[in-house]
């Protein structure tokens, strides 16, 4: 029956991927190559005894194979192994993100615990754990979440209490709340077009900024090929919150199932989705939304976002807050981007307009991702429970392994040690870097030493449980852009979870990513779309809602 249930996610899973462009399942940060770095799964519990843990990670662990990933494993190991009193292998198999969710699939339907790459622990999309959670797969690890020496520290429970099922089960563990996706627009293409980001208040505003942007030279090249944005897709309906990249235009339109004043209903039907393609269309029409938005996945479109070739160009790009306004602003120093006056470009931050705030009341802060343990089978939980001990309770130590997970290796990601350094030596953005001993800070990137690393794995903003050793990054840029988005966020709405919506959520997905990419670009009108998508999954959807509101009552 796992096998089963399995496969069909596997093969709607391929769909989205044919459909999408296989747009990424993991959660928007930085790709990962493929590492693969070891081998064995249940083999490594022995008589009682742990000695090694397999775990499959997307692109949101970038402590990668070129950037001090073997530092990070040895110095996990050693920090682990001393907590357990024996030592542990951790084997890291890295995937690219944007087939994560595909790749998945087809591990966990191919093999079985025991076998060679199969994973003990690995991380999960808030829309993945839905699909999964229901095939018995995965450990509930409820009881080992209460009872973690690290509850005393929490200081945002509701986070793991909101993936719990009806039921009290708990399948994924969310090391972090959710965080979200803010708008950035080029400082330099803010004033060629004489604007300040004060004047954008409205949709009205916005679109208006963004046709200066496609029509009125801002980059000062005389060549044109600018547009107003770019985007991974017109709608990312493969991960919650679904209209994160594109939230100006879908304002308070949800294509997904949602609670609303208490009911459940499909938003995909509802009128807001409608205007939404609508105001999608009109502007693809008019050359504002970058064309290769329809088959870019998050790699594709930031690159394009920050690249120096001048001759397709975009002013506007909406992902996530925090460490992100930092990691795009040093791209756009590294690839030499220049304002029209020949100056370093540089990035503000739009707050959300006033139809946002009307109906969602600000950008959107996503369920969390969340790590899972998969379950073996044999009815004992003592195999889980040490992958629990081992990953996840040390994973919140507050000291020396959480500072891995969040910053990386010592010595070679952060240190505190007495040393100075440059960046982008011998150019107007030459930075110098000088730290007194015992000073906590961030070291040059280990893959590029023009820039300084910014986080691992955790956001030391967003964790549940702080770290208590005081080391906190102090860079100001991402202080300023999770300050901005904590200021400018309410909460997604919650993820929908039935057995029918397990079944069919992939082919859902695929459906609605190929719907609305003809409607945006003018295949079929959004009414159609809608309707298309009612008559084939309307009796489906009915049961899914019937299932969602009985769960509630």
């Amino acid at each position: 029956m796992k096998k089963k249930l399995v496969s069909l996610i596997l093969c709607s899973v391929m769909a989205v991927g044919l459909l999408a462009g296989c747009g990424g399942g993991g959660g928007g940060a930085a790709e990962g190559g493929s590492s693969g770095s070891g081998s064995g799964s249940s083999a490594g519990f022995v008589d009682g005894q742990l000695n090694s843990i397999n775990i499959i990670v997307d692109g949101t662990v970038t402590a990668t194979v070129d950037a001090g990933q073997a530092e990070f494993k040895a110095q996990w190991e050693e920090a682990v192994g001393e907590k357990l009193g024996h030592p542990i292998t951790l084997n890291i198999t890295q995937l690219d993100h944007s087939d994560y969710s595909g790749t998945v699939s087809r591990t966990l339907t191919t093999g079985q615990p025991g076998d060679a790459g199969y994973p003990d622990a690995l991380i999960m999309s808030a829309t993945m754990l839905r699909q999964y959670q229901t095939t018995g797969l995965l450990w509930n690890l409820a009881s080992a979440y209460d009872n973690a020496e690290f509850q005393s520290r929490v200081n945002f429970p509701q986070v793991n209490e909101n993936i719990r099922t009806p039921d009290g089960a708990q399948y994924g563990f969310a090391p972090t709340y959710g965080n979200g996706c803010v708008t950035y627009i080029k400082q330099g293409w803010l004033d060629a077009a004489g604007k300040t980001i004060d004047d954008i208040k409205t949709f009205d505003d916005y679109y208006a900024l963004l046709k200066a942007f496609t029509e009125n030279d801002p980059d000062g090249n005389g060549a044109g090929g600018t547009y107003g944005v770019i985007a991974a897709g017109f709608g990312k309906l493969d991960e919650a919150p679904f209209i994160n990249y594109m939230p100006e235009f879908w304002q308070g339109a949800y294509p997904s199932f949602y609670q609303k004043d208490g009911t459940w209903v499909d938003g995909f039907t509802e009128q807001a989705t409608i205007d939404a393609l609508a105001r999608l269309h009109q502007a693809y029409a008019d050359g504002i939304i970058d064309p290769d938005t329809e088959e870019a996945g998050t790699k594709q479109a930031r690159e394009k976002f920050f690249s120096n070739d001048q001759t397709t160009s975009e002013g506007a790009f909406t992902y996530w807050a925090g460490t992100w306004l930092r990691t795009l602003s040093d791209n756009l120093v590294k690839n030499e981007v220049k304002k029209a006056d020949g100056s370093q470009e540089t990035l503000v931050q739009l707050p959300p307009i006033q139809e946002i705030k009307d109906t969602w009341g600000g950008y959107l802060n996503r369920e969390a991702p969340v790590w899972v343990i998969t379950d073996d089978g044999d009815g004992d939980d003592a195999r889980e429970q040490a992958i629990f001990d081992a990953l996840f309770e040390t994973m919140l130590d507050g000291d020396k392994v959480q500072t891995l997970w969040t910053y990386g290796a010592e010595d070679v990601h952060w240190s505190t040690k007495a040393e100075e350094f440059k960046t982008n030596e011998g150019t107007e953005n030459e930075a110098s870097y000088t730290y007194e001993e015992g000073q906590f800070h961030l070291k040059q990137s280990p893959n590029d030493p023009n820039t300084i690393w910014k986080k691992n794995h955790l956001d030391a903003v967003l964790v549940i449980a702080p770290l208590t050793n005081g080391y906190v990054s102090d860079d100001p840029l991402v202080t300023e852009g999770n300050n901005f988005f904590l200021e400018n966020a309410v909460d997604a709405p919650a993820a929908a979870s039935s057995e029918t919506l397990s079944g069919v959520e992939a082919d859902l997905v695929s459906t609605k990513t190929q719907l609305v990419n003809m409607a945006v670009v003018g295949e079929i009108t959004p009414e159609e779309a809608v309707a298309q998508y009612t008559e084939q999954y309307g009796d489906v959807c009915a049961t899914i809602l019937e299932e969602l509101n009985s769960a509630a009552e």
